[in-house]
């Protein structure tokens, strides 16, 4: 295994410049979405066969949220996370299904302890956040 990455120290740029923009994301989001095309329970949630347009989604807004370009809103708006999802059905099996996909993309990235922490805390915090019912998928 190599060394964790961090091309920039701690304090100096945006967290999206410290772990290496626009590659990073990119690679995280392509790793997620490398496990979710597979997951029998989160993959129905995707309307497109292919899952491209909902990695560039993900990659846009996490762009945005952690300092980069602001390409998300200007394309799409306010994020509204929770008004996005509103229409599916995210239980707890959901949501620890995405963010099991979720730990495996980040490993991936090898970043430094402190900015995989800080970025595992927010992915965390975000998908409990989704959570809209504690009702088991029906047929499930």
């Amino acid at each position: 295994m190599s060394e964790p990455k961090s091309l920039r120290p701690l304090g100096v740029g945006t967290f999206y410049e410290q772990v290496g923009g626009r590659e990073t994301f990119a690679k995280l989001a392509a790793a997620f979405y490398r496990g979710i095309a597979d997951d029998e329970v989160l993959k129905p949630m995707y309307p497109e066969a292919d899952l491209a347009a909902a990695e560039e989604r993900m990659l846009m807004f996490l762009e945005q949220y952690w300092g980069g370009p602001t390409t998300y809103s200007e394309t799409r708006g306010h994020p509204r996370l929770r008004m996005r999802h509103a229409g599916f059905h995210i239980d707890p099996e959901a949501r620890d299904r995405w963010l099991a996909h979720m730990r495996r993309a980040v490993d991936e990235l090898e970043l430094s302890p402190v900015h995989e922490a800080t970025l595992w805390d927010y992915l965390e915090r975000a998908a409990h956040a989704m959570v809209n019912t504690f009702e088991p998928q029906p047929g499930r």
